[in-house]
C-alpha cells in the first residue's frame, strides 16, 4: 500500500515545505482538494457530513490544485500529485486540458487526474455552466479531456462540446491517469468504466469494505479485473499501522491521511511541528510497511 498526504485547508505558505518533508519521508503522492469559492448560502447540502453542512468557512484557505501540483512540482523531485478531486462539471474541459497538459509536463508527468462532477449548484451556474443534465454533460467532458490529453490532432462533436480539429502541445511525458470520485453506483460504474482508479472522500472501513469489493465486481464485468487501478481512500476509524494494515486488507491501495491531525495539530497550525508528525509518520508507519513487504 501507498500512502499519500492530504494538503487539504493548509495555509498556502506552508505546501513546499509539507511537500519535501512528505518526500523524504517515504511518501509517494500529495492530494490536491478543489473547491472554487465560499458561498454565504448553497442551495443544495454537502454529501459528505451527516447534517449536509460544509466543514470549513469562508477563512478556510483553498489553493488552485493545478497551481499547487506545479508549485510543489518545482521542489521535489519523485513525489506525484493528483487532484482528490477536481470539480469538472463547473469547468470547460478544452480549457482544464491546456493546464493539465502544463502540469503533467511542468512535473515530468508526476500527475493525476482526479475528476468529480461537483455538488454546488451556485459552482457550476456562477461559472456558466448548467446544473441540469450534469452527469451526461460530465461523461462528455472525460471523453474531450481524454481525447486531447492522449495527444495528435484531434476533433469533437457531442451534445455538449463541439471542436474541429486541434492540438495541444507539449503532449504529457506520460498519459494522465484518471481517477473518478464518487459514493454512488453511477460513480463506481464510471469509475469502472472510464477511470484507472477510484478516489473517496471520507468513508468508514466497513464502508470502503464493501466498496471496494463492488468497484472490483463492476470491473470484472467489464473485463478489467487485471487492469491496474488503485482504490484512494479517506479511512476515518482506523489509524495507526495496524490500522492501515486493517485498509490495505480490503483493498486500499493509495491511504490518503493527515500525519499532524494523530498529533493534536489543526490545519492551522505552524508548519514546523506539522513536519515533525510527518517524520514521525514515516518512521513509524511508512518504513515498517517497507520492511514487511506489504
Amino acid at each position: 500500500m501507498k500512502f499519500a498526504l492530504s494538503i487539504a485547508m493548509n495555509p498556502l505558505d506552508q505546501l513546499g515545505e509539507l511537500a519535501r518533508a512528505a518526500e523524504e519521508a517515504g511518501f509517494s503522492s500529495i492530494v490536491l482538494p478543489d473547491s472554487l469559492f465560499y458561498s454565504e448560502k448553497v442551495s443544495a447540502d454537502y454529501p459528505y457530513t451527516p447534517d449536509g453542512s460544509r466543514f470549513w468557512t469562508e477563512e478556510t484557505p483553498w489553493v488552485d490544485p493545478l497551481v499547487a501540483a506545479a508549485s510543489m512540482g518545482a521542489v521535489t523531485e519523485r513525489l506525484e500529485f493528483y487532484t482528490s478531486v477536481l470539480k469538472l462539471g463547473s469547468r470547460n474541459p478544452v480549457l482544464l486540458a491546456r493546464q493539465v497538459n502544463s502540469v503533467a509536463a511542468l512535473t515530468g508527468g508526476r500527475f493525476g487526474l482526479g475528476l468529480g462532477i461537483g455538488w454546488s449548484p451556485e459552482e457550476f451556474e456562477w461559472c456558466g455552466a448548467p446544473y441540469e443534465r450534469r452527469g451526461k454533460r460530465f461523461d462528455e467532458a472525460i471523453e474531450v479531456l481524454r481525447l486531447i490529453l492522449d495527444g495528435g490532432m484531434v476533433e469533437f462533436h457531442g451534445e455538449f462540446f463541439d471542436f474541429d480539429k486541434l492540438r495541444m502541445s507539449p503532449t504529457p511525458p506520460k498519459r494522465v491517469p484518471f481517477y473518478i470520485g464518487g459514493h454512488t453506483d453511477i460513480a463506481l460504474r464510471r469509475a469502472a468504466r472510464v477511470g484507472d482508479g477510484w478516489s473517496s472522500a471520507m468513508m468508514t472501513l466497513d464502508q470502503l469494505r464493501d466498496t471496494i469489493k463492488r468497484l472490483k465486481e463492476l470491473l470484472a464485468e467489464r473485463g478489467r479485473e487485471a487492469d491496474p487501478f488503485e482504490f484512494q481512500a479517506v479511512c476515518v476509524d482506523r489509524f495507526g499501522l495496524d490500522g492501515f494494515r486493517e485498509q490495505a486488507e480490503v483493498g486500499v491501495t493509495d491511504a490518503i491521511t493527515m500525519p499532524w491531525v494523530f498529533e493534536g495539530l489543526g490545519f492551522d497550525a505552524a508548519v514546523g511541528p506539522k513536519v515533525d508528525a510527518i517524520r514521525k509518520f514515516g518512521v513509524e508507519v511508512i518504513a515498517k510497511f517497507r520492511e514487511s513487504g506489504e
